[in-house]
């Protein structure tokens, strides 16, 4: 049965195969990408390696509150029903690490734009839907301070601890929905894939992107990942597993949510 499923950060690395592999299988896949020119070309990429044309394009910077919930708002008027949606878009060193809104882009892009978009989809998310997150195995415990844009701290840390916040809040709200739906997960794709992340951030090259997508694919589609609302899968041990003790401590949890609240309450305000 055909599925419509929605991938971020969809023109390259991991997004880009996750994106072939789903429309290979015959889904309908809505492509997000913050470069027009890169989204035109990755769209004609995916069309002509798989021969399926189900691909649709949504323009966004994800560093940016508004556009984020403009497409969301976008995706509703075309969209009564979403299948899934795999939360990929990333970043790890950037020209610039503070966005208009006097917050870190890296926690913007990394946790808070995907917590805004999941639920901002959550009416057109059914019960059988999935919620995909893209994590890491690097994780480390979050400053609220650098979080709300008021500590500067380096790539690597930015990375950790966004990747912990968004394991956080998958977490929370997964369970939050565990009845109700959609399935929210969290899962490191592997660590040291040949994405550009890892070639900026290592300067390797990094292994089989596919084993990545393979796995996204996996968590948004397959029958192992039904029950798995609100838990970790790391596939470099190819397993439900414990995330960073920091996302099992409820009280830190709520902490780094409300904190995000309060953020989002803040920016939307203006």
């Amino acid at each position: 049965m055909s599925k419509t499923i929605l991938v971020t950060g969809a023109t390259d690395g991991i997004g880009f195969e996750t994106a072939k592999m789903l429309l290979s299988a015959g889904h309908t896949v809505l492509l997000h990408g913050r470069n027009n020119r890169k989204l035109q070309d990755a769209q004609a990429a995916l069309i002509s390696a798989t021969g399926s044309n189900k691909t649709e394009c949504y323009l966004a910077d994800l560093s940016n509150v508004s556009q984020v919930i403009q497409l969301a708002d976008e995706i509703q008027k075309k969209h009564k029903v979403l299948d899934a949606l795999i939360n990929n878009a990333g970043v790890y060193k950037v020209p610039s690490v503070m966005t208009a809104d006097e917050l870190d882009v890296r926690f913007v892009v990394n946790t808070i734009a995907p917590y805004i978009l999941t639920k901002a989809l959550l009416p057109v998310l059914g019960k059988n839907a999935r919620v995909v997150n893209v994590s890491s195995a690097a994780q480390a415990p979050v400053s609220l301070a650098a979080l709300a844009g008021n500590q500067l701290i380096n790539d690597s840390q930015a990375y950790a601890q966004s990747k912990l916040a968004l394991t956080m809040w998958s977490r929370q709200l997964g369970g939050a929905l565990a009845e109700s739906g959609p399935v929210i997960v969290a899962v490191n794709p592997k660590s040291l894939l040949g994405s550009k992340m890892v070639k900026d951030a290592y300067g390797m090259a990094g292994s089989d992107l596919r084993v990545g997508a393979d796995i996204l694919c996996r968590g948004a589609l397959s029958e192992e990942f039904s029950q798995a609302s609100g838990l970790y899968y790391d596939n470099d041990i190819e397993l439900f597993a414990q995330p960073h003790r920091d996302a099992l401590d409820e009280q830190k949890t709520q902490t780094v949510v409300a904190a995000m609240d309060d953020i989002i309450q803040r920016i939307t305000s203006k």
